[in-house]
């Protein structure tokens, strides 16, 4: 190819970089099988750097943190930990597979700060009343305080975990 014709170092790096962290084809002369390991392991810190600003919403994910944050961001552009986790909240809202604690997590959010899913999260300046999942967070001069924790489904019959004792022997000890 000619000089004319190449595309230059800066086209070919950000060809790159769309295929690693925006599901971009890969481009001309990477192997795929490399290219698609480098993509997974990046996509794996990405959802652990997000589980460390949203630390209730990956807990109450559990095991399935990884993959539910996988699904969710492959093919998507990083805007950063926050507003990753934030989106991610708001679209698991919208289906309704929010967990209990990510609720309360994004209701404190989205009561103190204020974030339109394009610009930079910004503290919010006057009360806010925030709801998700059943939580309610309420935010009034710079203060937010859960209100209300979000449902959670109802114990298995049985008490903790069905049929089996509570090892810590705490069961006479919890009532509602």
């Amino acid at each position: 190819m000619t000089g004319d014709h190449r595309p230059g170092l800066a086209e070919r790096q950000a060809e790159l970089v769309a295929a690693l962290v925006a599901g971009g084809t890969p481009p001309a002369g990477f192997a795929p099988g490399p290219l698609a390991a480098a993509r997974a392991a990046l996509l794996r810190k990405r959802a652990g750097e997000v589980a460390r600003h949203w630390p209730l919403l990956a807990a109450g994910l559990g095991t399935a943190w990884p993959t539910t944050f996988v699904r969710w961001a492959s093919g998507r552009p990083t805007s950063g930990s926050l507003r990753d986790g934030w989106d991610l909240a708001r679209t698991m809202r919208e289906r309704g597979t929010l967990p209990p604690a990510g609720a309360e997590e994004l209701a404190v959010r989205e009561a103190g700060l204020r974030y339109d899913g394009r610009a930079t999260p910004r503290p919010r300046r006057l009360p806010a009343v925030a709801r998700a999942g059943g939580a309610v967070a309420v935010q009034i001069a710079g203060r937010v305080r859960l209100l209300r924790p979000a449902r959670r489904p109802p114990a298995p019959p049985g008490g903790v975990g069905g049929d089996l004792p509570d090892a810590a022997g705490s069961a006479p000890w919890i009532s509602d």
